[in-house]
């Protein structure tokens, strides 16, 4: 297989000849070999797992995104991907960095959902003089 990491601003990753992926979804580990039919998933953060023939696992962290297999090519698009250290260090920066994104996320839509009040308020103000 082809597995193809997307981020929003950049190729990640671009890996011929994978043998096997395991990934993360709401439902749980979902693996993925050569011959499975084509699916589409919906990623949550965690740990990307792919192995290349005859060699040994490789790692990478992903916060949420979509995965699509399409014959030989996988394709995941994610908002944010980081490799190259140890599992433990993965994990770790799952739990922080990905979890204060999605905190400040939160505080951004409060912020935005008492603007719009705001607005609709002046306006309906306006609207009744």
């Amino acid at each position: 297989m082809n597995l193809k990491i997307l981020l929003p601003y950049k190729i990640f990753a671009n890996i011929k000849e994978v043998s096997s992926v395991v990934i993360e979804t709401s439902a749980g580990s979902f693996g993925l070999l050569p011959q499975r039919l084509d699916c589409v998933a919906a990623l949550v953060p965690g740990i990307l797992t792919y192995k290349i023939k005859n060699e040994k696992e490789i790692y990478v962290a992903v916060d949420e995104g979509v995965l699509v297999k399409a014959g030989t090519e996988v394709l995941v698009s994610v908002r944010n991907a980081f490799g190259g250290a140890d599992l433990g260090k993965l994990n770790e920066l799952i739990k922080t960095d990905f979890s204060n994104q999605d905190k400040m996320e939160r505080e951004v839509k409060t912020v935005i959902a008492k603007l719009e009040r705001g607005f609709v308020y002046s306006f309906d103000k306006f609207r009744n003089h």
